[in-house]
């Protein structure tokens, strides 16, 4: 077999180049010769230990194996980051990705052909045979028609693919500053594959959960409910990278499709649409008309600015905490190519994640205008990019209280990329602050779907239970997102708006305390405790939250409708108003949900409360 200037003799057991023998012997030897065999397939390691380390050899085996893989590419010349011929594979093993020529050998094709003129005569001279000999002549004639390659038996077809997951991109340049740059990729294609109307994609979110995992591609098929896998690699040098992707059949973990790509920084953006589309074509065989939502075109972009905008990336996803830092790495990006519309649009959903409600980080009046402004901006350069439209609608919504304006916009989110769990997710806070339950839950579990692992988005079922007053639904979806997930504090949370709704108030004040002890120090949480106290006629615990939400108002933003919550827990219906207005004033993202929330129950009648769901509306 020969590749490049290599020749491998399998039976002398001999690698030359240019026909000058290569001193390459043991397991190196070993390894070439599995790895030519199977060529452009992947050789798992278990595989590889399984034909070259018997079971009765005492070995470090992961140490053995690099230290012999290590050997091979030293005496190819290669490299493990820019390879020619050894490619690893993360997780899995390795892959022989170059050319490889067979040798000419004694051809069996006449023999073959003589053989089948044979046995068709003796079938023909003796019709009577019995019908063992029959089946015994028919058996070699099969042998010898698969030998020769007249018949091939094909694998099984796959069957169709609706669905996917692109596991998290191994950083393979040996450096662990660098993973920003994996998971952005990661994302990015995420993004690109979200684009196909007819493939239900998993979220970002769900798909980092397996990052480094030692489930097998079955296992992690079976648990998301998906038939197709990528998993792939990003190794980068200076200004460039190489990119090896590989989708996979995951029920079986039969390999579709492989490739490694090779580009200058610069037109990685175009790596990815690149890759995302060739996916398709292995998935579908070609893309139908209507299936991928048109796109601006592609156009280089700053290496540099991309750089910082998948460091946003990276930090946007690890939201809150994450938000100013990535807000910083968008704002760069922009200063080295101020028309990078996707760094609007990560600007654009920072800002308004900061002003949410459930964040609380600081004022909606100094968060949402500069997320309006991003977003328009973002969709002035680039009007495809659906989650600039997702972060225009939740400023709509929750800022600008245009509700006409906020449809409209995540309608056209979801039209461009119906895969975002972020858009299906603040679409449902529209529809539950509209009134809409059943649209709202369907929503929501639209979301739920594709992204299974965000408990976030798991407990927001248990939220919409509690704004239509179904309160043991709340109960039983927030114990099973707590199965699942024990270290969020949204299912606590909620637990306590549902326990304190049905009078049972100690088991109540429990959930919201361990809410409050799991959240970072969250307003909403401790304006719920108090609410709990002041309904349980235990005023000076409702006293003590209100003095705990002053003082900590000394130090950041306290918003006005948390202290509004206490008072109106308390019955005190003239100090809940008054706070009330003071959130109107703020712009309070949680006044859309005020008609429907229960814990003002006892101010509803009141002509002043009414005003203030009026001014914010949706106006009936």
């Amino acid at each position: 077999m020969r590749f490049g200037p290599f020749e491998f003799d399998a039976d002398a057991g001999e690698l030359r180049k240019d026909g000058q023998r290569i001193n390459l012997h043991g397991q190196p030897l070993q390894i070439l010769r599995v790895l030519l065999e199977r060529a452009s397939q992947v050789v798992s390691r278990d595989e590889l230990r399984a034909r070259l380390w018997p079971s009765d050899t005492f070995v470090d085996f992961d140490h053995s194996l690099n230290a012999a893989v290590n050997k091979l590419r030293e005496a190819l010349g290669d490299s493990a980051v820019i390879p020619q011929f050894i490619e690893t594979i993360p997780r899995r093993g390795y892959r022989f990705s170059g050319l490889v020529e067979t040798t000419s050998k004694p051809s069996v094709s006449a023999n073959a052909q003589t053989s089948m003129v044979s046995a068709s005569a003796g079938l023909q001279e003796a019709p009577r045979v019995g019908h063992r000999i029959t089946l015994a002549v028919a058996t070699v004639l099969l042998m010898v028609l698969l030998v020769a390659g007249i018949i091939e038996l094909r694998k099984p077809a796959v069957p169709p693919i609706s669905s996917i997951a692109v596991l998290p991109f191994a950083n393979l340049s040996g450096d662990p500053s660098q993973e920003y740059f994996a998971d952005g990729m990661t994302d990015t294609l995420i993004t690109d594959l979200a684009q196909i109307q007819t493939l239900r994609v998993i979220s970002r979110t769900t798909a980092m959960q397996y990052k480094g995992t030692k489930k097998t591609l079955p296992e992690i098929a079976r648990e998301l409910h998906i038939e197709a896998v990528v998993e792939g690699s990003v190794q980068r040098v200076g200004d460039h990278v190489r990119v090896a992707a590989e989708l996979l059949y995951g029920p079986n973990d039969r390999p579709l499709w492989a490739q490694s790509y090779e580009r200058d920084l610069r037109d990685t953006l175009a790596l990815e649409n690149e890759v995302a589309r060739t996916i398709v074509h292995q998935i579908h065989g070609k893309i139908k008309p209507g299936e991928l939502v048109p796109r601006a075109p592609i156009r280089p972009v700053d290496a540099e600015a991309q750089e910082d905008y998948l460091k946003g990336l990276y930090y946007w996803a690890r939201r809150p905490i994450g938000l100013q830092k990535g807000i910083g790495f968008f704002q760069q990006a922009l200063e080295k190519d101020p028309t990078y519309a996707s760094a609007y649009a990560g600007l654009a959903l920072s800002y308004a994640t900061m002003g949410s409600w459930e964040n609380g980080i600081l004022p909606p009046r100094d968060t949402m205008p500069k997320a309006k402004a991003a977003a328009q901006r973002a969709l002035e350069l680039d009007d495809t990019l659906s989650q600039a439209h997702a972060a225009l609608a939740y400023v709509n919504l929750h800022y600008d209280w245009d509700w006409t304006a906020a449809e409209k916009e995540f309608r056209r989110s979801l039209q461009l990329n119906n895969n975002d769990p972020i858009a299906h997710h603040w679409y449902s806070h529209f529809l539950t602050s509209a009134g809409r339950n059943p649209e709202s839950l369907a929503e929501s579990k639209v979301a739920q779907e594709l992204d299974p692992l965000d408990p976030s988005i798991s407990i927001h079922l248990a939220w919409l239970y509690y704004y239509a007053g179904q309160y043991d639904k709340v109960i039983l979806q927030s114990k099973e997102v707590l199965e699942a997930a024990p270290q969020s504090f949204w299912p606590h949370f909620d637990l306590g708006l549902a326990y304190e709704q049905k009078g049972r108030f100690q088991e109540a004040i429990n959930e919201f305390q361990k809410a409050r002890e799991m959240s970072p120090p969250s307003t909403f949480v401790i304006a719920a405790l108090g609410h709990t106290h002041a309904t349980a006629h235990q005023h000076a615990n409702a006293a003590r939250m209100l003095t705990e939400l002053s003082e900590m108002s000394k130090s950041f933003y306290v918003p006005a409708f948390d202290v509004a919550v206490i008072y109106a827990g308390a019955g005190d219906n003239k100090l809940a108003l008054q706070w009330l207005e003071r959130a109107f004033e703020e712009r309070s993202t949680w006044l859309v949900y005020l008609k429907y929330d229960p814990r003002f129950e006892t101010l509803r009648s009141d002509p002043r409360f009414q005003d203030i769901v009026h001014r914010v509306g949706p106006k009936h």
